[in-house]
């Protein structure tokens, strides 16, 4: 049966400034899904950028990787992968360890794999970036957009895209294709302490913990 979200015509999207090329920082395949379609659709000429070292364990991490890559190479898109530099992220990450969601140290993060997707397009030609983080309703836009636009003011005629990717069904869109593509369903945002607090919070409501590597959208447990 057809999904209702697919029936809607949506306006070709257009980069700021008139820019014709775009670095598209990616957090995971389900994210990103329907933010690479509606790139696609809008002819845009983008490049995947990869760069996570917040995500954790290592196993995690590396299926969030595989499953993103798994996609771009199935639209020819091109992947960078950048650095899995958790020793820097911890670092970075000392103080705030009990830090709420939403709270310091997710600006934090989101600083910091700015900071380096905006060097990336700096060095390599692009003028504007953005992410896929912003498209899940568990995330905090106004926070995500600050960090994007803070790393971006670091250079000269760099401009971070702060569109709304919840727009116009784009959060249902992501679903449904994660549905469709079968892609991994990560249970927690990412870090360590995601995984720490996550798994608490279903110990007190007598839930099991996270089994890294398990539970795909579209399947059965």
């Amino acid at each position: 049966m057809a999904q209702s979200s697919m029936t809607v015509t949506r306006a070709a999207l257009q980069l700021p400034n008139d820019e014709k090329k775009l670095l598209l920082h990616s957090c995971c395949a389900p994210c990103s899904g329907e933010v690479m379609e509606r790139l696609l659709a809008s002819g845009i000429d983008y490049t995947i950028y990869f760069y996570n070292p917040n995500i954790h364990p290592l196993k995690e991490y590396e299926i969030r990787k595989n499953e993103n890559i798994r996609f771009a190479e199935q639209h020819n898109i091109p992947f960078v992968d950048g650095d899995y530099d958790r020793d820097a992220w911890f670092e970075r990450a000392k103080g705030m360890e009990m830090a709420p969601e939403r709270g310091i140290r997710c600006t934090m993060c989101f600083d910091m794999r700015f900071e380096r997707t905006a060097l990336y397009a700096h060095e390599n030609g692009f003028n504007v970036f953005t992410s896929s983080l912003g498209i899940s309703r568990w995330k905090n836009m106004a926070q995500i957009n600050d960090s994007g636009v803070r790393a971006a003011s670091h250079y000269p005629d760099m401009t971070y895209w702060t569109f709304n990717w919840r727009k116009e069904g784009g959060s249902q869109r992501m679903i449904e294709i994660s549905k469709r593509e079968n892609f991994y369903q990560q249970e927690y945002c990412g870090c360590a302490y995601s995984l720490r607090d996550t798994n608490k919070w279903r110990e007190q409501n007598n839930r099991e913990r996270i089994k890294i590597g398990v539970k795909y959208y579209g399947t059965e447990e």
